[in-house]
């Protein structure tokens, strides 16, 4: 799985290096956002099923989307708060990159659900995150970043 310490090493591994000192820098300023990660994690952890009735409220609540699709929709997103849950305390997209974007996208297609019903909810979790009730700021750029991340990877 990859984290911010795999990548550098994979990284310079394939290259035939030994870690740079900026690669050295970029898993140390990983290891300095650990504990806004952690409280993003943990928050999530509390609030996901907030977020997800809240993100498919929204999003099927427009009447765009076919109502039989919600149960299917409901289930995709709460898996994949948990896989950035899971990318908050590696410190890594693996998670998210192994078990969640390519694979997952491909469900969906077959599935003949709307993707964009995805990156919409999504997006509304991240637009609506409510600071300080939900988490920190720093905890919330940290979930936000994730979350981008994955509506980046959805379009």
């Amino acid at each position: 799985m990859k984290s911010a310490v795999t990548t550098v090493i994979a990284s310079a591994d394939a290259s035939g290096r030994f870690p740079t000192i900026s690669d050295i820098e970029s898993v140390k300023g990983s290891f300095d956002r650990a504990n806004a990660r952690l409280e993003a994690a943990e928050k999530l952890a509390v609030h996901i099923d907030r977020f997800t009735s809240e993100a498919l409220d929204y999003v099927y609540g427009k009447q765009s989307y076919e109502q039989a699709n919600k149960d299917k929709c409901s289930r995709d997103i709460h898996h994949y708060l948990r896989l950035i849950n899971y990318c908050l305390v590696t410190g890594g997209t693996g998670p998210l990159d192994e078990w969640g974007i390519a694979g997952m996208r491909e469900i969906i297609r077959a599935q003949q659900l709307p993707t964009i019903a995805y990156i919409e909810s999504f997006s509304y979790i991240r637009d609506n995150l409510n600071i300080p009730n939900d988490m920190g700021q720093q905890a919330a750029a940290e979930f936000k970043t994730l979350l981008d991340y994955l509506i980046n990877a959805l379009a």
